[in-house]
């Protein structure tokens, strides 16, 4: 969306404005009334609190603070509204009971202020504090954006999330939802024995996920190093050690594209259970979307995208050949390679005459598929191509015990039964080296401590990652990531 330009008239407005508050702020320095000099303040009450106990509250003094937000100036009094984290509340301000009126007369709407007084409601019924004292603990040297048709402009509302959570104050409920939800997956897992643990942020060997990297380098090692992907092999190593149950909630890093579905930086869990599968994983996902509605008190029965989407367990579960089958009717279980290339050709999916078998399963399922995975489902039994950690399935050795679990035609968690075998694991680290080589950025380095792990003995282990901002988004029916990341990445700005 294109940003608003302001009018030369409201440019020299603007100017006027910032002219006049920084002299304010002078005279205040001048009379020793500096506002920024102020260390705290000491309230008693959120405006919430006298809101929702009016009645019990009625002529008690409270003490309270919050942003200027509106003002009415009627001569000998004024009334004004401050909003503090948790609502609005009216003030009454009275030239007889506050000994510096003149001053208050002064201050600006965004300006932030602490008052005593009582609580009474005036003759429309508001509930309102009758100011006694009142103290400016902060200037406002900008005026707030809806002086200039407010902040809707979504690039600087990211850009300057601060002034958007003045301006509209809603958004502060989905960080709080967010912040709702993530306490609710620690305490589900918490509940169950896991432990949360820490792992590096910058590693020495890109693994874990297929992505490109960030680099960065280490100047007393004198090496590169690489923003996380994935913890995946560093809390597989913590199975190896003797844990059985762990997980980390954090930020991982991936050098790619941006958009509506994708930043940068994100926040997901991963978390890996040792004696378990891919079926103990599913089970467990659904466990966790379970608590999460329950936490936040919501149908299971939501609106995302325009479209009706029910979350109540238990959730459809395919294998990648049979979702393929039912939205292309292409059986792929018995096709040769030639066959295969024939089949892709039909449905107009575009692939290398080198392409295997498992990597056309693929393009097709994610060119013709994904798209129609509306309501919660797995797809079970990835190819072993583009899953380098999972362990094969013992049925067919072109396939993997793992699955991915959509929702909105969204990818929202992946999951394995993990790969134990430490000379299957080199072969395939060996693999993701020749792609690495050939050109392919996002192909896994070899990991060879990890290989050595391995060789002292991993038990059978399901693992699980989840994305937590799309979670979020879907919970909040939100429809960037942006929207749910109180800091997205943002293309600098031209001077």
């Amino acid at each position: 969306m294109e940003e608003k330009k302001n009018t030369p008239e409201e440019i020299l407005d603007l100017n006027e404005i910032l002219k006049v508050r920084r002299e304010k702020l002078n005279k205040l320095i001048l009379d020793k009334k500096n506002p920024y000099e102020e260390t705290r303040f000491a309230k008693t009450h959120a405006t919430l609190e006298i809101l929702d106990n009016v009645e019990k509250l009625l002529e008690k003094n409270v003490v309270v603070a919050g942003r200027i937000i509106s003002r009415r100036l009627m001569g000998k009094a004024a009334f004004c509204h401050i909003m503090d984290e948790k609502g609005v509340i009216q003030l009454y301000v009275r030239t007889d009971d506050v000994p510096d009126f003149e001053a208050f007369k002064t201050f600006d709407i965004g300006d932030i202020i602490g008052v005593c007084g009582f609580v009474f409601k005036t003759k429309t019924g508001e509930t309102s504090v009758h100011v006694k004292d009142i103290k400016l603990l902060s200037k406002s040297l900008l005026p707030l954006p809806e002086k200039f048709h407010g902040l809707k402009d979504p690039d600087l509302r990211y850009r300057q999330r601060y002034v958007d959570l003045i301006a509209n104050p809603e958004v502060k409920t989905t960080f709080k939802i967010r912040s709702k939800i993530i306490t609710a997956v620690r305490n589900y897992l918490d509940n169950l024995g896991y432990i949360e643990v820490e792992t590096p942020t910058l590693n020495t060997i890109v693994g874990g996920a297929s992505a490109r990297p960030f680099v960065t380098h280490h100047n007393a090692l004198d090496i590169n190093m690489f923003l996380r992907i994935s913890p995946e092999l560093y809390l597989k190593r913590l199975i190896v050690g003797g844990f059985e149950k762990v997980y980390e909630l954090g930020r991982m890093f991936r050098n790619e594209g941006m958009s509506v579905k994708h930043n940068p930086e994100f926040t997901m869990i991963e978390l890996y259970c040792a004696y378990a599968d891919y079926n103990d994983m599913m089970d467990l996902t659904e466990g966790i979307y379970d608590a999460v509605i329950k936490k936040l008190q919501i149908d299971y029965k939501i609106e995302y995208g325009g479209k009706l989407i029910n979350l109540k367990p238990p959730y459809k579960r395919l294998t990648m050949i049979d979702a393929v089958k039912k939205y292309t009717g292409v059986d792929f279980t018995k096709l040769t390679e030639k066959e295969a290339q024939s089949a892709c050709k039909k449905l107009g999916v575009s692939v290398e005459k080198k392409s295997t078998w498992g990597e056309m399963l693929y393009k097709v399922f994610d060119e013709k598929v994904e798209s129609e995975l509306i309501d919660p489902t797995f797809i079970l039994d990835y190819p072993i191509e583009v899953s380098p950690l999972a362990k094969s399935k013992k049925s067919d050795k072109r396939l993997t015990e793992r699955f991915e679990f959509f929702i909105g035609s969204r990818e929202m968690g992946n999951a394995y039964s993990e790969l134990n075998d430490p000379i299957d694991q080199k072969e395939r680290f060996l693999a993701q080296v020749k792609l690495r080589e050939s050109g392919d950025e996002e192909a896994q380095m070899m990991d060879d401590d990890f290989v050595t792990a391995l060789e002292y003995g991993m038990p059978p282990t399901g693992g699980l990652g989840l994305g937590l901002d799309r979670l979020i988004m879907l919970l909040t029916n939100s429809a960037s990531i942006r929207d749910v990341i109180l800091f997205p990445t943002m293309k600098p700005r031209e001077k």
